[in-house]
C-alpha cells in the first residue's frame, strides 16, 4: 500500500500546529478527516508517526524523520509547481548555507547586499564555520568546503581549483635569506593556517618529493586572513591560497618568495556541496550561481 501525498500537508499542520485540534482550524478541516489521514499514512507506511490520546499529540522519532523528509518532498513539489507556471524567476524561501570564515569575509560579505537586493524573498542564513558540517543532519542547503569529500549521497562540484603560495613581507625577504629549500619553510614558518599544520607537509622541488614539518613550533591559526595579517606584520613566511593575498601581492605589501617550490593542490580546492535531489529549489540553484560568479573573480 502507498501513502497518498495529499494527506503528507495535513500531517505537517498536525506537527506545526502541535496538535489535530488546532491542525484543523488552520486548514479550515475536521478532526475527523485529519486523523483518518494519519492514520492512512501510519499504515501505509507501517510506522506510528504520532502518539496521541483525547488531551495531547507527541510527535514520535519515526514521525520527526518523516517529517524533516516531507518538508524536501513538499518544497520540490512547489519547485515544480512554480516550473510549470513559469514562476521560478522569484526564488523565495528559507535557505541555510555553511561556509569557511576567510571565503565569507574575504569574498561573501562584500557581495551579499547585492543579493539580497536581487533575491529579497530569500530568507538567508549563514553559518560561518572552520568545522567540518552534516547537511543532512544540520538541515544545511549549501556547504562551501576546503577539498572534495565522497559522499555518493551528496552533489558534489569544484567551485575553485586555487594554488597555494608561499608568502613574507617585503621587510622580512629583505632582511632574511629565503632560498628555494624546505630549510626555508622549516625555519621561518611562524604561523601556519591549522589545516596544513602537519609535521609531514608534502611539497615538490623541481619534481623531487619533499617533507616539511609544519606542525613544530608553529601558532595554528584555522583562518587564512589571520595568517595573511600576521605575515605582513613581519612574522616570518606563510604557505596560504593565493585568493587570500592576491591584492596584497598586486600592490606589494606582500611578496611571493620561495617560487620553485611546489604544493598539493588538492589541499587548497574549493567545493560546494549539496543534497542530492533530482529537482534542486530554484533558491538553492540561484545562490550556487551566486559563488559561481564570485568564484570567477578569485
Amino acid at each position: 500500500m502507498q501513502w497518498k501525498i495529499d494527506d503528507l500537508p495535513l500531517f505537517l499542520a498536525v506537527v506545526e500546529q502541535k496538535g489535530i485540534s488546532h491542525a484543523a482550524e488552520y486548514l479550515g478541516l475536521s478532526k475527523s478527516h485529519i486523523s483518518k489521514a494519519i492514520s492512512r499514512l501510519e499504515l501505509a507506511l507501517g510506522i506510528r508517526l504520532l502518539e496521541r490520546n483525547s488531551r495531547n499529540v507527541r510527535v514520535t522519532q519515526e514521525g520527526k524523520a518523516f517529517y524533516e523528509q516531507g518538508l524536501n518532498i513538499m518544497e520540490q513539489v512547489k519547485e515544480a509547481d512554480a516550473l510549470v507556471s513559469g514562476l521560478t524567476t522569484h526564488p523565495r524561501g528559507k535557505l541555510v548555507v555553511a561556509m569557511p570564515i576567510a571565503f565569507t569575509r574575504e569574498f561573501v560579505a562584500p557581495r551579499i547586499g547585492q543579493f539580497r537586493q536581487q533575491y529579497p524573498a530569500i530568507e538567508l542564513e549563514i553559518i560561518v564555520t572552520s568545522l567540518p558540517v552534516d547537511i543532512i543532519r544540520d538541515n544545511i542547503d549549501i556547504a562551501l568546503i576546503v577539498g572534495t569529500p565522497q559522499n555518493s549521497e551528496l552533489i558534489i562540484r569544484k567551485l575553485s581549483d586555487s594554488h597555494l603560495v608561499c608568502i613574507a613581507s617585503p621587510e622580512y625577504a629583505a632582511d632574511n635569506d629565503l632560498p628555494n629549500h624546505e630549510e626555508t619553510l622549516q625555519r621561518h614558518v611562524q604561523f601556519c593556517e591549522t589545516r596544513y599544520a602537519n609535521s609531514r607537509f608534502p611539497i615538490r622541488i623541481k619534481g623531487q618529493k619533499r617533507l616539511v614539518d609544519l606542525k613544530t613550533n608553529t601558532i595554528k591559526v584555522n583562518d587564512p586572513i589571520t595568517v595573511r595579517e600576521a605575515v605582513m606584520g613581519g612574522n616570518g613566511v606563510a604557505i596560504i591560497p593565493v585568493q587570500y593575498c592576491k591584492k596584497q601581492l598586486e600592490n606589494g605589501t606582500l611578496v611571493n618568495v620561495c617560487n620553485d617550490i611546489e604544493y598539493y593542490m588538492n589541499r587548497s580546492v574549493l567545493s560546494l556541496v549539496y543534497p542530492s535531489r533530482r529537482l534542486v529549489p530554484s533558491k538553492t540553484r540561484v545562490f550556487l550561481d551566486f559563488l559561481i560568479e564570485i568564484s570567477q573573480d578569485i
